[in-house]
């Protein structure tokens, strides 16, 4: 069996890869027991590095939304490049920063 596609970088996600459930909708505004993805983690920290919960839950609740996010998607173009198990620490805190 093959591994599984990344909906967001799609790079498949090896065994061995850091990865993670993300709940389309966050759980702490009603998206518990709701629709889940399996990312990269790399892919998941960087979500959370980009939006709050309440702009997940608003704008950012399909993949091809947060694909699209201009951020999110430089992102992509770069992690894609990158090894399927590539992992990094996201930088975090840049939420605020201009977007």
């Amino acid at each position: 069996m093959s591994d599984p596609i990344c909906p967001l970088c799609l790079r498949p996600i090896p065994p061995e890869a850091k990865q993670s459930l993300h709940h389309l909708v966050p759980k702490l505004k009603g998206g518990k027991g709701g629709p889940v993805v399996l990312l990269h983690q790399i892919c998941h920290s960087e979500i959370h590095a980009v939006f709050t919960e309440g702009e997940l839950a608003r704008e950012f609740y399909t993949v091809e939304a947060l694909r699209a996010h201009p951020r999110m998607a430089r992102f992509l173009a770069w992690v894609a490049k990158r090894p399927a198990g590539f992992h990094a620490r996201s930088a975090g805190g840049r939420r605020k920063q201009g977007r």
